[in-house]
């Protein structure tokens, strides 16, 4: 899914983001710790950061694309484990996270965050077997953007909201008629699991450090998606073939994207990152196109089009709220 949210402490998400950023609380995070580099190094020492951001985008939407050449083999729930155990296996090896030392509260704090985790993956890929890649990712991205609205209570986030309300209008067409009515009800539930994602992921960040709380996290999710997988694919989960692009779709959606946020947000405007996410969509559809040959109408990217600079608009309006 996928867009990758931000965890506030260095940077790391997972799926999918459009706005995380947009949250106050998340807001303040990263502010603190993406502008400062950014400042010594001006516009230019921006770009490195940037062109990072970019290729995790891609790298998370690619991901995607070849998680649905998957499913044929293994089912959406199948390629769900998958990606969640190879993930959660590799950050807890990179990570380390201690066990000891943690109050009841921060268990139920990264459990909370794991289920997010584990809900927003699975019903995003439930999602995309049934409608187009960009389309899921634009009704999923809702989800972050009414975070933002709601979070913030200014009056312009009411329009970016009606705007973003225009274009999933236009996405369906007016009723949704071209659209499998539940891919569409799968993705705006992988939106709301979004939005709790990045509530918890704010959370995770603050009572764990590193990314100790996103690795546990993660395992959480794979542990409670396992038994799905385990009685929708059964054995097909074991063919060596299967479980090497499951692998894959782990480090391209997951690993991966996580590592080169990690590297930006050190240097990267929290405002210009937020910006960055909001292109997710795009990056999704154009994923779609060339990997899965998922075209889209000019009125559906035209909607696509609208969300996008609805979420643009809600960052831009939330940061600069911030700052006074």
């Amino acid at each position: 899914m996928e867009v990758a949210p931000v965890h506030p402490v260095k940077g790391a998400s997972t799926a999918e983001p459009a706005s995380a950023v947009a949250v106050p609380e998340a807001a303040g995070a990263l502010r603190g710790s993406g502008s400062r580099g950014a400042g010594r190094g001006g516009r230019g020492a921006a770009l490195g950061p940037v062109a990072l951001v970019v290729a995790g985008g891609i790298s998370v939407q690619f991901g995607a694309a070849v998680a649905v050449t998957l499913m044929p083999r293994a089912g959406a729930a199948g390629v769900v484990t998958l990606r969640l155990v190879a993930a959660a296996l590799v950050l807890m090896l990179i990570c380390r996270p201690k066990l000891r030392g943690h109050a009841r509260a921060d268990w139920g704090t990264v459990v909370a965050f794991g289920a997010a985790m584990a809900g927003m993956n699975g019903l995003f890929y439930q999602a995309v077997d049934r409608i187009p890649l960009g389309v899921a990712v634009t009704l999923e991205v809702l989800g972050p953007l009414a975070l933002s609205v709601f979070a913030s209570r200014r009056l312009m986030n009411v329009v970016w909201a009606a705007l973003a309300l225009a274009g999933v209008v236009l996405l369906g067409g007016g009723g949704f008629s071209d659209l499998d009515p539940v891919g569409v009800a799968y993705a705006l539930g992988a939106g709301a699991c979004w939005a709790v994602y990045i509530l918890f992921s704010a959370r995770t960040g603050r009572r764990f450090p590193q990314a100790d709380g996103l690795a546990l996290a993660m395992a959480v999710a794979a542990v409670l998606f396992l038994p799905i997988g385990i009685a929708q694919a059964g054995g097909k989960l074991l063919v060596p073939s299967t479980m090497a692009l499951g692998a894959a779709v782990a480090v391209l959606s997951s690993v991966l994207p996580y590592t080169l946020e990690l590297l930006a947000l050190r240097r990267l405007p929290a405002s210009t990152f937020a910006i960055l996410m909001s292109l997710e969509p795009a990056i999704a559809a154009t994923a779609g196109f060339l990997i899965l040959n998922q075209s889209l109408s000019w009125p559906q990217a035209l909607a696509i089009g609208l969300v996008i600079g609805a979420s643009m608009g809600a960052v831009r309006s939330q940061v600069r709220g911030g700052r006074g």
